[in-house]
């Protein structure tokens, strides 16, 4: 029997106007993303639909890639399509725990807030910088930097395809030795921080304290760590792996093997852009890869996925679960409840 994997992307994906036509749609969409307006007080319409230059500051990023990527997830699932696992890249991850059922959208949200504030501060504009190694093996990557002080691997992405991270000194040593060694290119990346690197430590101490007041639930279904690309399926480790994970390599191609030794033969990438998709590509051609960005990808996953609500409502209101109303969703229906 098919198995299904949601896979959600990292920060990078966010896009101009992305979420919009969710909003338009569906009232699921709508709420989540009014609501998280509400708990931020931040025009979250304006962050995702408009040009701005905030949605690519990390202190708001964070939040409105989540929120608009749980708008698209609940709008699939209302759908009938479900996952038997989930995954995330990096600041993905809290989508995919909060789609296993491990912790209230609302939650997701206010934590990747908190994180991402967290994160911009953590580090001197202009200390820090990323880079991608296209064209080199992750062994021989490792060779590479090991003498380089203040440098290590932040993303293991795919075959082909790893990213560096550490002290603007550092990365531009570790450019031109990897150069050197056979790669084919190392491009800076247009981040405001070293993400994913010891530099982060003392981040990671204070995202303790936020993800202390929030409370977990138990799994529905496990989810894929990027710490060490395994399933997770006990709640009790969940906020020690998000700790640890905003200072330690994101082990993505690690997660994608894994999800496929344990079956998964379909994934879904829920998001703005390709990214994931892409990488996925490079790791194994045999899987299924479908991509919800837009209102009508959903259609088109629904039917060739297997998607079990055959009565989706696409353009009509909804019945309210609990009272059997029809029209605006009432309080029985919020998504974060």
């Amino acid at each position: 029997m098919s198995k299904i994997a949601f896979m959600f992307p990292g920060q990078g994906a966010q896009t101009a106007g992305m979420g919009k036509d969710f909003y338009e749609h569906s009232e699921i969409a709508r709420n989540i993303i009014d609501r998280s307006s509400g708990l931020l007080k931040l025009d979250m319409k304006s962050l995702c639909f408009e040009e701005n230059e905030n949605l690519h500051q990390t202190e708001y990023t964070q939040a409105a890639l989540v929120t608009v990527c749980m708008a698209m997830e609940q709008v699939l699932r209302e759908a009938g399509v479900k996952p038997d696992v989930t995954a995330g890249l990096s600041l993905g991850e809290y989508c995919a725990i909060a789609s296993a059922g491990g912790m209230q959208i609302e939650d997701a949200i206010l934590a990747v807030r908190k994180r991402g504030i967290l994160m911009q501060n953590a580090v001197p504009d202009g200390k820090g910088a990323m880079a991608a190694v296209l064209g080199l093996d992750a062994e021989k990557i490792e060779a590479a930097i090991a003498g380089i002080e203040g440098v290590s691997i932040a993303n293991y992405n795919c075959p082909g395809q790893i990213v560096i991270t550490g002290w603007k000194e550092s990365v531009e040593q570790a450019r031109a030795v990897l150069k050197d060694a056979g790669a084919k290119r190392v491009l800076p990346l247009n981040v405001s921080g070293p993400f994913h690197s010891p530099m982060l430590q003392e981040a990671a101490g204070q995202l303790k304290e936020v993800l202390d007041q929030i409370e977990c639930s138990p799994l529905q279904i496990p989810y894929v760590t990027n710490v060490t690309g395994r399933y997770v399926s006990d709640i009790e480790e969940t906020k020690e792996l998000l700790i640890q994970q905003i200072a330690a390599p994101v082990r993505w191609q690690q997660s994608v093997e894994e999800m496929i030794r344990q079956g998964v033969d379909t994934f879904v990438e829920i998001g703005p852009g390709r990214t994931l998709s892409g990488f996925l590509r490079k790791i194994n051609r045999d899987v299924k890869v479908y991509q919800v960005s837009t209102w009508e990808d959903i259609e088109k996953v629904r039917t060739e996925s297997g998607g079990r609500n055959r009565s989706f409502p696409w353009n009509r209101k909804s019945n309210c679960r609990k009272t059997g109303r029809r029209g605006r969703f009432c309080c029985h229906q919020l998504p974060w409840q």
